[in-house]
């Protein structure tokens, strides 16, 4: 659920017609949110919401919706589809192109600013000429992430208030751990541990627990980092990945 609760998909995934009952049941008074204009974008509506999961198709029918429907009460979701699925085929670039767009009609989609921040994060190398203007775009992005949920309006009328509290509690965590990698690049290890440490307390998930025990091991805190290693190696359903860096931050905190 955690990640799909906040982008509004779920509603989506269900079909066009499910959203639109959904709006006429709005309360009288509050905004029923976007609606199309006529049969045919309805159906060009359908047609791209029945593309998630196929990053091409979804790309293609995004740009088909904005061509022939350009005033489309859903360009800012159609644009956001369209990044997403950028991100998925891995072209970092078009995703933020996609996403600039999309910050362009909404500054606090926290979904979009989330996506970018961390593909700075992720992408940002110690030796890139232009490490640290990234870094601080990056930096910027996440935090407007964790400020503007705090006071972001639920997206799905179906999702309960818990989850909805549940979700914007893991996309904080993720948040924080973008935060962690940018440190991490810096070299700013206590910065580090202290990001990665509030994301594993929001979101206790083992990716982010080897991140703080590599931020720990880095930072000669090899006693913590040892610790949370055993943890996590004691665990037989690690995944494989998570277990080889977890093994290789415990052998270089016991050289030490």
């Amino acid at each position: 659920m955690k990640k799909m609760i906040l982008t509004g998909t779920l509603a989506l995934a269900a079909g066009l017609s499910s959203l639109l009952a959904q709006q006429a049941a709005a309360p009288q008074g509050q905004p029923k949110g976007p609606a199309p204009k006529s049969q045919a974008e309805a159906q060009a509506l359908q047609a791209l919401f029945a593309n998630q999961g196929n990053p091409d198709a979804l790309i293609k029918g995004a740009d088909e919706l904005l061509t022939k429907y350009p005033d489309t009460e859903f360009k800012e979701l159609a644009l956001y589809l369209e990044a997403t699925a950028y991100q998925q085929k891995g072209d970092a670039d078009k995703a933020q192109i996609f996403g600039e767009k999309v910050l362009e009609i909404n500054p606090k989609n926290f979904q979009i600013t989330l996506m970018m921040g961390e593909i700075l994060a992720q992408k940002t190398r110690e030796n890139d000429l232009d490490k640290e203007e990234k870094l601080t775009k990056s930096e910027k992005f996440l935090n407007d992430t964790i400020n503007n949920l705090k006071t972001a309006a639920k997206p799905n009328p179906q999702v309960t208030d818990q989850q909805w509290e549940e979700g914007k509690k893991f996309v904080t965590a993720e948040a924080h751990n973008g935060l962690g990698l940018v440190a991490l690049t810096r070299k700013k290890y206590d910065v580090a541990i202290t990001e990665f440490k509030t994301a594993s307390e929001g979101d206790p998930q083992p990716a982010y627990q080897v991140r703080l025990a590599s931020a720990y091991q880095q930072a000669g805190k090899n006693d913590e980092a040892i610790a949370i290693c055993d943890k996590l190696l004691a665990d037989p359903q690690l995944h494989p990945a998570i277990k080889n860096v977890a093994t290789n931050v415990k052998a270089a905190a016991t050289k030490k």
